[in-house]
């Protein structure tokens, strides 16, 4: 099988993610994928009898006639299980991964059917609309395209954990059958799933991916189909609108989830075909997403002042109780790396980081299994139910991060991504098998020690991501040679020959940042000559705290908001850094403006990580804030 991490299309940026088994992550991310692997991974399914496997089987499935999206559990731990096994040699997850992909194997139709709905309602059919509704539903078929989506990847996955056992057969089964389904003309991708179709044009994702897998040509029209039906959807117009720069909002029904898996797709078309539409495309909506949707911790978000929890607010509405949804979480970080990938630039890695320091370790429970379903800035963790969307999203989102940490691009180029101890082999040219370790205890400190082994003396560049925050950086080599131009929200690159013992000494200071927002609500009329009246109702002023890539959090009691009465003549804030309470990893933060001082942790642990407890991101201010360090 051919991947698409060793074919790019000759113009795209060949920064390409290393395997998985050269690369070992510790720390905070290196625990909590440990932590997955055996809560969620491993006790969720055993073979193909059960549960998100017993979906599918055909007495059951000619009785399903509710239009669930209960299958995409089966694809999405395929997906997750098959990565986590390959990364680590768990043969007792293997075995698993092989017998439930077996299983699937075996219900597939002859026509390449693997779904979980009644045969009247597949979505091979022509079927009446159903009731208007405000997303677009269209009545009883609305997961059947979503869950064959994640089964393809899933496949996929599977494929490259145990070659040669039928899976990627079984996922180009299903190429095949959207292929001729949709170029017969009886239903169009956009009739088959929710938010005016955004639930179905993510196919647009697995069918590069079959693409990229198998070099038929096949796929890719099928991909440029999806793409062509998508825009020609008046409520969706999805390339169009995103080469208009329309905000993510106002695209479709500014579902978060959908519309960034949808952006992930068009990104790896880009990748495939290297046409610059898409990237242009994707890099539209990916500026309006990171500029005006986005929580401090890097979460897409929404629920306010709107029709649904999950779908962008109007890009001018702040509250801190707006929601994130994990599966939004997973969808930012996996479209943040495939521009990582297609463009080099630093800027998707930043984001990256933020997301799984903060809104991603920030939804998972300690033991691995548990998932936050809807985390908010300012709420109470709610540990959501097993059979939630976002339970399987977050294991797939940590196991995307492995591959990230570190790329290999062209003239023995590596980048260092992700920061945290971490171990990478990579094979490079002129220094063979060229070993990387990260010593440090990053994110909660800012000084880390890359310990560079080469296999052989050789002229290897490294590039090193100096975070936008990191005002101040400063990188030595051997202890003795300073390097200049550490510029924050750049690569450093050093380009020499390195020899067996090198090490580079990096220090990211970590210095505590205020960051202000306002709510505000402006009530717009006409004066009776005319002029243009408005006037501000509402008002409200709130304070939020950073230390480098870190978010922190007030442990709220019981939903009781803390609050900061300001000097008449202000105050600029005094910061401690503290060691952390027992049972925390911390460092603790006090902050004191004016008579008052709050102590705060970092956002994923703030207020403990038990089911029921409550953070505080932004504190509500009365009388003017202090001006922010940094824009927020």
């Amino acid at each position: 099988m051919i991947s698409r991490l060793l074919r790019p299309h000759p113009g795209a940026q060949t920064s390409l993610p290393l395997e998985t088994p050269k690369v070992r992550l510790g720390g905070l991310l290196g625990t909590a994928l440990e932590a997955s692997a055996a809560g969620r991974l491993h006790h969720l399914v055993k073979d193909g009898q059960s549960a998100p496997f017993a979906l599918f089987a055909p007495e059951r499935v000619k009785q399903n006639h509710e239009g669930d999206w209960y299958g995409e559990h089966a694809g999405k731990w395929l997906y997750a299980s098959a990565k986590s096994a390959l990364r680590t040699g768990d043969a007792e997850l293997k075995a698993k991964v092989r017998r439930a992909a077996d299983y699937l194997l075996s219900v597939q139709g002859p026509d390449g059917y693997l779904g979980t709905y009644a045969p009247e309602n597949r979505f091979m059919r022509a079927q009446p609309p159903g009731p208007k509704t405000w997303d677009g539903a269209p009545g009883q078929r609305t997961w059947d395209i979503w869950t064959h989506s994640y089964l393809v990847l899933g496949l996929l996955s599977a494929e490259k954990l145990a070659p040669g056992r039928g899976y990627l057969a079984a996922a180009r089964k299903i190429g095949d059958l959207c292929l001729k389904t949709l170029q017969a003309g009886v239903v169009e991708i956009t009739q088959l799933g929710n938010h005016h179709g955004m639930s179905a044009t993510v196919l647009l994702d697995p069918a590069v991916e079959l693409y990229f897998a198998t070099q038929d040509p096949r796929y890719l029209e099928l991909a440029k189909l999806i793409v062509r039906q998508a825009d020609a959807r008046p409520e969706l117009n999805l390339l169009t609108q995103a080469l208009n720069g329309t905000d993510a909002a106002d695209i479709a029904s500014g579902k978060a989830y959908q519309l960034s898996w949808n952006l992930v797709g068009l990104a790896k078309l880009y990748t495939a075909t290297g046409d610059p539409q898409y990237l242009k495309a994707v890099l539209n909506v990916w500026k309006s997403i990171r500029q005006n949707h986005l929580t401090l911790g890097g979460g897409p978000w929404g629920g306010i002042a709107h029709r649904s929890r999950e779908v962008f607010n109007h890009e001018t509405v702040f509250d801190p109780h707006g929601y994130v949804e994990t599966c939004s979480t997973l969808s930012w970080i996996q479209l943040n790396r495939e521009l990582l990938t297609a463009t080099g630039e630093p800027s998707f890695a930043d984001e990256i980081e933020r997301s799984a320091y903060n809104d991603l370790l920030g939804a998972q429970a300690p033991n691995g299994h548990d998932w936050i379903y809807y985390s908010f800035p300012n709420g109470k963790r709610v540990f959501t139910t097993e059979w939630r969307c976002c339970k399987s999203s977050g294991a797939m989102a940590l196991e995307e991060l492995p591959e990230i940490a570190y790329t290999l691009g062209a003239d023995n180029t590596v980048s260092i991504n992700l920061y945290g101890p971490s171990r990478a082999v990579v094979p490079t040219t002129h220094a063979g098998a060229l070993s990387l370790q990260q010593v440090t205890d990053y994110p909660l400190d800012g000084a880390i020690r890359l310990r560079v082994t080469p296999e052989r003396s050789g002229e290897v560049t490294l590039r090193l991501r100096i975070p936008e925050w990191a005002t101040g950086a400063s990188v030595k080599i051997n202890g003795v040679e300073s390097v200049e131009a550490a510029i924050p929200g750049s690569y450093l690159v050093l380009k020499r020959v390195w020899k067996p013992g090198d090490e580079l000494a990096l220090q990211f200071p970590m210095s505590p940042v205020l960051h202000k927002k306002s709510s505000r609500n402006v009530q717009s009329s006409l004066a009776p000559d005319g002029t243009p009246v408005n006037q501000e109702v509402m008002r409200r002023d709130y304070l939020a705290l950073t230390r480098g890539p870190l978010v922190y959090a007030l442990g709220a009691t019981d939903g009781l908001e803390e609050s900061l009465r300001l000097p008449p003549e202000g105050a600029e804030p005094v910061f401690e850094t503290l060691e952390p309470p027992d049972g925390f990893y911390g460092p603790a933060v006090r902050v004191r403006i004016g008579e008052r001082a709050l102590t705060a942790m970092p956002y994923f642990e703030a207020g403990g990580r038990e089911d029921g407890s409550w953070r505080q991101t932004w504190v509500q201010v009365v009388g003017a804030p202090p001006a922010s360090r940094r824009a927020s």
